[in-house]
C-alpha cells in the first residue's frame, strides 16, 4: 500500500510538472506605423527558438514563446525591428499592436557600359567573360568551392585549407559552434526558410545566428565563395553555403 502511494505521488507531480511546461505563444498584429493599416505576410521569427510564421491578412499572428525570447519581425520595403517577450505579454494574453517604418532607399550609382562593347560580336564575346564564378570538384568530397575572377586564389586556398590543421576555418567555427548548431535548427523550419529565401540583407539571418554581416563575409570568404556569389545570392542561400561549408570543415578535422 505504501508503494502505491508512493507511485500515486509521483504520477502527480509528473502530471502537474507537464502542465507547468505547457507551451507558451504570444498574439500581435503588425500595423503600419503613420496609417496604421494592418500588414499581410510579414515574417516573424522567434531568434530564441527559431521557428516563424507570417501575418494573416488582417495582420495577426501567434507564435510560441516565453518570456525573454526575442522576435525578429521583417517586411519587404520595411525596417526591421526586434521585440522582446514580457511576462505580461504571455500572462495576460493581450494582443500587442507592433508597428513597422516603411524604409526609405537611395539609388546607388549603375554602372551601363561596364565592358565597353563596340558592337561588333567577334570582338564583344572576348571582352565579355563568360564565367565569372564557379566552383571546384574535389576528389573525396561532395562539395566543392567556388574560384573564378572575382576569387583568383581559390584553389590555392582549397588545398592550404585541406592540408594546414590550423587554417582559419578552425577558429572561426571553433568560436561560432553554438551559431553552427543554430544554423542546422533553422533549416528544419520552413516559414524561416521560406523568409530567408525572400531576402537579400542578411539582417535576419545574422540575428539568428547572433553574429554581425561583416561575420558572415568572412565566413562566406574563408569558405572560398566568390565576391560575386557572397553579393547576390539571398539569405537562404547564404545560410546552405554556410551550412555546407561547416559541415566539409567537420568531415576534413574529424580525425584531427
Amino acid at each position: 500500500m505504501r508503494y502505491f502511494a508512493v507511485f500515486l505521488f509521483s504520477l502527480f507531480s509528473l502530471l502537474a510538472h507537464a502542465q507547468d511546461q505547457k507551451t507558451e505563444t504570444v498574439s500581435g498584429t503588425i500595423i503600419v506605423d503613420d496609417t496604421r493599416e494592418p500588414v499581410s505576410g510579414v515574417n516573424i521569427i522567434n531568434i530564441n527558438k527559431v521557428k516563424g510564421t507570417t501575418t494573416d491578412a488582417k495582420g495577426n499572428f501567434t507564435i510560441e514563446a516565453v518570456a525573454n525570447d526575442t522576435l525578429h519581425i521583417s517586411y519587404i520595403g520595411f525596417q526591421s525591428i526586434k521585440v522582446r517577450v514580457t511576462n505580461d505579454w504571455i500572462k495576460f494574453k493581450t494582443v500587442a499592436k507592433i508597428p513597422i517604418t516603411e524604409r526609405a532607399y537611395t539609388l546607388e550609382e549603375v554602372i551601363i557600359d561596364k565592358y565597353h562593347l563596340t558592337g561588333y560580336l567577334p570582338i564583344d564575346s572576348k571582352l565579355i567573360p563568360i564565367k565569372e564564378s564557379y566552383r571546384y570538384n574535389i576528389a573525396g568530397l561532395s562539395q566543392g568551392y567556388e574560384g573564378g575572377q572575382h576569387s583568383p586564389n581559390a584553389f590555392k586556398r582549397v588545398l592550404s585549407t585541406m592540408l594546414n590543421p590550423a587554417d582559419l576555418l578552425n577558429n572561426l567555427f571553433g568560436k561560432k559552434g553554438n551559431e553552427m548548431r543554430r544554423l542546422r535548427e533553422m533549416k528544419k523550419d520552413d516559414t524561416v526558410r521560406n523568409a530567408l529565401a525572400s531576402k537579400f540583407d542578411r539582417e535576419t539571418l545574422a540575428a539568428l545566428l547572433g553574429v554581425t554581416k561583416n561575420d558572415i563575409a568572412e565566413i562566406l570568404e574563408h569558405c572560398n565563395y566568390s565576391t560575386d556569389f557572397i553579393n547576390t545570392a539571398n539569405d537562404l542561400q547564404i545560410m546552405d553555403a554556410i551550412s555546407e561549408c561547416y559541415e566539409e570543415y567537420k568531415v576534413m578535422h574529424r580525425s584531427k
